[in-house]
């Protein structure tokens, strides 16, 4: 056996495939032999840390769950709809992550809500936070089931580890009190741990008849809209005038 032969299965048995690829490339082009020993084993070092970088942005991408592949770049300003360029580009730093703080986005059926939400989300990947998207209804579900089987307490914990946690169709679903409750819970959790980008049709001031009980809708609307960027979504529903959006990516 080479030696070359047995540094690359050294170094894919040290888990770095990356960097033996980049290594047996290396061996095949005369051109790295002009290279100093330094710059090849940078540029080995750097074919691992992107490919670990690629492999880490596809889990967090699968694991995300976003409805629709969005990203800020394509965003059509020609439009009226009620998006500011600079409040899009401040929050395209994710320093509101960082910060701990939420984006509300409201606005009628099709004028882009999800797919706004879902760019953030793009946004957010991309500088390695872990996201998660979910229609409230779903939520309200997973609550239900959890509770049912004991799992509650785990549920709760995987969600506070979420960096971004997206929560689609605010108030389409029927509040349950395990949902009122559970809401409340996850929202004074992410005061801590996280940020939340809500989409809903309903006016934030609907909100407060649309949770019902009036201490948990104070408590939760506190913690969520005094901290939160917002965002009014406006105009002609984007189905029919398709206007800034990929005609087949659905918009809500």
């Amino acid at each position: 056996m080479t030696l070359p032969h047995q540094t690359t299965l050294s170094l894919r048995e040290l888990r770095l495939p990356a960097m033996a690829v980049a290594f047996e490339k290396q061996l095949k082009n005369p051109v790295f032999a002009e290279h100093s020993f330094e710059a090849r084993t940078g540029y080995l070092a750097d074919a691992e840390l992107e490919a670990r970088k690629n492999s880490k942005q596809q889990r967090l991408r699968r694991q995300a769950k976003l409805k629709i592949n969005a990203c800020l770049e394509d965003i059509d300003y020609s439009t009226p709809r009620g998006l500011n360029r600079d409040v899009v580009n401040s929050l395209s730093t994710n320093e509101y992550i960082h910060q701990k703080q939420n984006i509300i986005i409201t606005g009628a059926t099709g004028t882009g809500k999800t797919w706004i939400a879902c760019a953030f989300g793009d946004a957010a990947i991309r500088k390695a936070y872990s996201v998660l998207s979910i229609r409230l209804s779903r939520l309200f579900e997973q609550f239900q089931i959890a509770q049912g089987d004991g799992t509650l307490h785990r549920y709760r914990n995987k969600l506070a580890k979420i960096d971004l946690l997206i929560i689609d169709d605010w108030a389409l679903a029927p509040v349950t009190v395990i949902g009122r409750h559970e809401l409340l819970e996850l929202i004074d959790e992410r005061m801590q741990s996280g940020s939340l980008i809500i989409t809903s049709q309903l006016p934030v001031d609907k909100w407060h008849d649309y949770l019902g009980e009036v201490t948990i809708a104070d408590a939760i609307l506190d913690r969520v809209v005094q901290r939160a960027h917002r965002i009014e979504l406006h105009g002609e529903s984007m189905r029919k005038t398709d206007l800034s959006l990929p005609s087949n990516q659905e918009v809500k």
